[in-house]
Parts: structure tokens; C-alpha cells; sequence
């Protein structure tokens, strides 16, 4: 199957920030119509495959050029049974560059959009205006709300089959207003649109002279998204340890991974963990040569002033300023695994920033249910796609955050020793 889009071009696009945001909605809510739209409005479809779009149109009996048709042969390998977790599209603007996680919208995906909305700075969900707010719109509210997606925008879709009434969108954004203020979301936007003519997606609409906000395509340029990244606490879990094998190089040693919060600058007093060894940096390099500064997500790598044994697994940070070297773990994790459910005694390899260890499921205080909030605390276990806060216990310490301090150094996985399926995913609570 050929890319639906081209990424911009990295020479053009040198400077430009970039949003990652995730996509969610029920079923024949215009999820696919609005990417495509987008794809189309920002003109980084390809000629043939508009040509393609179009003639299929045309055969379909279809009035309009049906821009769905984009990610339609996506949705058809789903359809065949071939497993497709979430699906990425790039485009850029001259403002911005994006990359748009497209997660399933039902409840049996739940693990899919965690997936998806994990690395989010925003979250799009998208509802029908003639159907209003459904379980499903919740349950993804929520799941953004728990994955600490700094940002939420609510499309109220299909604006045109309600005859553009601002009394429906204001029934529906006052009803979502009211359900976010349970959650942990901090900046909400609500636009009126309708994916398939285009209205308040690329420009304002005509169509809504009572609606005095931003264009979809308007916000999420304008989006601020700089403070949202930790710029406080240095974490720079080591990936890899660079020695260059030439005889010409003798003495270079260099710490090689991605800046997960902070900001690191030669001269800077660290602290590496869990040894407790401190030094001074020495220099920072990237593929392009020394800069002057690291920050998040930047791949870089560290020289240090003194020789300290380091290794894949151990974490640069500030002497006055680290995160917990924990054993126990409380965290709230989804379930991903169809055949094995979650149960107390389990044990599993957990993957945590650059660091593995082994670990045992110690306790299951409650099960979570997503479209109540209700918590169960009489559960015993955890099956596909159901969350819940458990308690875990590690062989070795993990360098860890909690998640709404650092989604890097506060999320791991759960991998099944047997046959090295990721099984769960969680967000840690408390480490100590």
C-alpha cells in the first residue's frame, strides 16, 4: 500500500516545532473524512492518489470527492483481520510540523488509543452533532485526562446536517465542559466543524457567525506547546555507551540517548544513577556537531570531565534533583494482552525509559471503570482492555517519576517473559 502522504521534507522543515496530536471517535463520526481534509487542505496528498480518490468517488455514485477514501485502505486491513495498532499521518504547514495518531474508536481498541494518545501534546475527539455526546466520547475524554495530554480540542462534527443551530453545539460543549471538569484538563477548546465541506477547518465559516473562535487548522498551529515539556528536572536515561574502536581515539567516552525533561549544558554538575557518582559536563553533542544546550526531545550525546562507570540502564540528572531509585511501584496500567488477564503473582519484564528489570504483581487495589469512573475494588484481575491501580515490585530499582511530573521517566511496559508480547502499559503513581 503506498503512503497516503509525503513527510515534509527535513531541510525545509529545519526549526519548525512539531505537534503530535491523536485522533478518536465513534463510529462514523468523520474521523476519517477530517484527516483527510486536513490531508487536503494543507496539500500534502499526492496527485495520483487525489486522482485515485476522485475516480473512486465517481464510481461510488458519490456527489463529492469523498476525502475518507484516504485512509480507507487502512480501515479495509482492519476489516480483513490484520492488525493495524494505530495508524500515523504527516503533513506540515508553514508554521508547524504534525504527525496525527489515528487510534480506533471502540472499546475493544481502548489499549490502541493508549497507545496513540501516550506521546500526544493534544487530543482531537470528535462527535456527531446530531447524536451528541456518547459513551465513547467520555471514555476517550478520560483516557486523554489519564495520559496527561496537555491539551483536548472537542469537534463537534456534521454542523451541517443540524442546519448550523449554535443552540445544539452549546448543548453539546456545555454538557463536555461540565463532564472535564471531573478530569485533569487543563486547556479544552470546542469548535464547530464539518470535515466533509471543510467549514472551520482550514478558515473560518461563513456558516457560523456565532462562533468567534479559531479555525481547527488555526489552533492547532497556534497551539503552545513549549511549556508543556518539563524543563526543571534533568533526566537523561543513557541508551548507549559510545568508544570508538579506532586506535586514533583512545580516551573518548561518550553517553549517548534523548533528553527526556530538562535542560543540559556543558559545565552543568550531574549526578549519575543509581551509582550516585557526580561530575561535570564536558561537552554535548549531536549528529550535526557540539551545541550548546540539551533539551527535550532532543538525541544527543554526553561527555562527562571524569571516568565513572556507566551503562545502558543508568540516567544522568542534577545532584539536588532526582528521581526516586524505587523497588515498589503503584501505578494505574492497561491491560493489553487477549489471552492472559493480569492477576496478583504474575510476573513480567518490565521496560522502564532505558532500564529492564523483572517484577511481580504485588497487589490489585481497584479495577476502573472508564465510562463511570466507578472503582471496583473487590476485582481480582485485570482482562483486555480494562485498567486498574496496582502495586508492583521490582529485582532491580527503577529512576523513576511520577507520570504527571514526567510521561518519559513516569510510563513503562509490561512484557510477557514467555513470548515477549507487550501486555500492559502504565502510568506510575507512586515510587518509593
Amino acid at each position: 500500500m503506498s503512503q497516503a502522504v509525503l513527510e515534509p521534507d527535513a531541510a525545509a522543515s529545519r526549526g519548525m516545532d512539531l505537534l503530535r496530536f491523536a485522533t478518536a471517535g465513534s463510529v462514523d463520526d468523520g474521523k476519517s473524512t477530517l484527516i483527510g481534509r486536513l490531508l487536503y487542505d494543507t496539500k500534502t496528498i499526492f496527485e495520483d492518489q487525489l486522482e485515485a480518490v476522485e475516480t473512486a468517488s465517481a464510481s461510488r455514485g458519490d456527489e463529492y470527492t469523498n476525502l475518507a477514501l484516504l485512509t480507507d485502505g487502512l480501515r479495509a486491513e482492519r476489516e480483513q483481520g490484520i492488525t493495524i495498532d494505530v495508524a500515523y499521518r504527516y503533513f506540515a504547514t508553514p508554521r508547524r510540523k504534525f504527525i496525527i495518531a489515528d487510534t480506533p474508536g471502540h472499546i475493544q481498541y481502548t489499549r490502541n488509543m493508549v497507545t496513540g494518545a501516550s506521546t500526544a501534546d493534544l487530543a482531537l475527539i470528535l462527535v456527531d452533532a446530531r447524536k451528541g455526546l456518547v459513551e465513547q466520547s467520555r471514555r476517550h475524554a478520560f483516557l486523554t485526562s489519564l495520559l496527561r495530554v496537555p491539551h483536548l480540542v472537542l469537534c463537534v462534527n456534521k454542523m451541517d446536517l443540524v442546519d448550523w443551530d449554535q443552540a445544539v453545539f452549546e448543548r453539546i460543549a456545555d454538557e463536555f465542559t461540565s463532564f472535564a471538569a471531573k478530569l485533569d484538563a487543563p486547556d479544552l477548546t470546542i469548535i464547530p466543524i464539518s470535515a466533509l465541506n471543510g467549514d472551520n477547518i482550514a478558515s473560518r465559516s461563513e456558516n457560523t457567525p456565532w462562533y468567534e473562535g479559531p479555525s481547527l487548522l488555526h489552533h492547532l498551529e497556534h497551539v503552545h506547546i513549549a511549556s508543556d515539556r518539563n524543563l526543571v528536572d534533568v533526566r537523561f536515561p543513557v541508551q548507549y555507551v559510545i568508544r570508538p574502536q579506532s586506535t586514533t581515539v583512545t580516551d573518548y567516552r561518550g553517553y549517548a540517548g534523548q533528553v527526556a525533561s530538562g535542560i543540559l549544558k556543558p559545565g552543568d554538575d550531574v549526578m549519575v544513577l543509581p551509582s550516585g557518582m557526580t561530575s561535570t559536563i564536558a561537552s554535548i553533542e549531536t549528529a550535526d556537531g557540539p551545541v550548546d544546550e540539551a533539551f527535550p526531545p532532543m538525541s544527543v550525546t554526553v561527555r562527562l570531565n571524569d571516568e565513572i562507570d556507566i551503562s545502558r540502564g543508568d540516567l544522568i540528572c542534577r545532584p539536588n534533583n532526582a528521581p526516586a531509585v524505587a523497588q515498589d511501584i503503584e501505578a494505574m496500567i492497561c491491560w493489553m494482552d487477549e489471552t492472559a488477564p493480569l492477576r496478583v503473582g504474575g510476573k513480567y519484564t518490565i521496560k522502564h525509559t532505558t532500564r529492564t528489570a523483572r517484577t511481580v504483581v504485588r497487589g490489585l487495589q481497584y479495577k476502573l471503570d472508564v465510562n463511570t469512573l466507578h472503582r471496583d475494588e473487590a476485582a481480582g484481575e485485570l482482562k483486555l482492555n480494562e485498567i486498574g491501580r496496582v502495586k508492583l515490585r521490582t529485582t532491580v530499582p527503577l529512576l523513576a517519576d511520577e507520570y504527571r511530573r514526567n510521561r518519559t521517566t513516569g510510563g513503562f511496559i509490561l512484557i510477557d517473559e514467555s513470548t515477549n508480547r507487550t501486555v500492559g502499559a502504565g502510568m506510575i503513581i507512586e515510587a518509593r
